[in-house]
């Protein structure tokens, strides 16, 4: 029986990035960045959940209806794309509520279950994060990086497949907990991880290595593909940054549809909620 894997968007603005140095604009290309990418989805007859940042939502609130309308999982991404390292618990709640209020307004009171948070910002130091969560309602929390390999995310040693996340130690399962992590996926070979299922890890490896590495993770267990519309778009701006932050925010961009196209059409996928099983 062949695996069924998640399929993630991102929606949020380019300079949602934390690369980008804090630059802004007054305008939005999320609407133009993420046509084609529903476009694709149609094409293939898949559904796929978007984590979109409410600000984006406020300003393109046609497009979240047409997402939620062509059958796609709404997602929560916060409200104004903060780390949720620089947040406390009652300005996190506020992003929450101002969240589900500007939904509503969308889409009415559909059951959002999904959380992720920006640039994956939850580890040890802000577990409480998740009882927040809970309370609000959400069903899974999908923020966890399970390996650090720089200095911006990443906590060692949690799992890399779905599983129950403590609220005490995210690195370890509790049968009781309310919410379910699903992991970015790393593939594993012996000892060595190595993220591959999107973001900046998606533009960089070549296309033959991403098939075979991502075929040998469903040999065991489904992994979570995310991508950013912005990271798939053409028109997105280009600034000179260091050469760390260029690399990340802009290699491959030109690559990221020709791949995505290519994976729709040799694996399954499907909904975060509906991976998991979340009703």
């Amino acid at each position: 029986m062949e695996v069924v894997n998640a399929l993630s968007f991102d929606l949020e603005e380019w300079y949602h990035s934390e690369l980008v140095g804090g630059r802004r604009s007054s305008s939005s290309q999320a609407d133009e960045a993420t046509k084609p990418i529903l476009e694709l989805l149609n094409r293939y007859h898949t559904k796929a959940s978007f984590f979109i940042v409410g600000e984006v939502a406020e300003r393109n609130p046609d497009l979240v209806h047409s997402i939620y309308s062509q059958g796609h999982e709404i997602s929560c991404h916060t409200f104004s794309h903060q780390l949720l390292w620089k947040l406390n618990e009652s300005q996190l709640r506020e992003e929450l509520e101002h969240f589900r209020s500007v939904m509503e307004g969308i889409v009415g009171k559909i059951p959002i279950k999904g959380f992720r948070a920006p640039c994956f910002s939850i580890d040890n130091r802000n577990k409480w994060v998740l009882r927040v969560l809970s309370d609000f309602g959400y069903r899974y929390d999908a923020s966890i990086f399970p390996l650090k390999i720089n200095p911006l995310y990443g906590i060692n040693g949690a799992p890399t497949r779905p599983y129950r996340i403590s609220f005490e130690d995210v690195r370890r399962e509790d049968p009781q907990s309310p919410l379910l992590e699903f992991p970015m996926s790393p593939l594993r070979i012996g000892r060595l991880k190595i993220p591959i299922a999107g973001g900046c890890y998606l533009r960089l490896f070549p296309l033959s290595f991403l098939s075979w590495g991502l075929k040998r993770m469903n040999r065991t267990e489904p992994f979570i593909l995310y991508v950013h519309p912005w990271e798939s778009y053409a028109n997105t701006p280009r600034f000179k940054l260091p050469l760390y932050n260029r690399i990340v925010s802009y290699y491959g961009i030109d690559s990221v549809m020709i791949k995505l196209e290519y994976l729709l059409k040799h694996f399954l996928f499907a909904r975060v909620d509906q991976v998991l099983r979340v009703e």
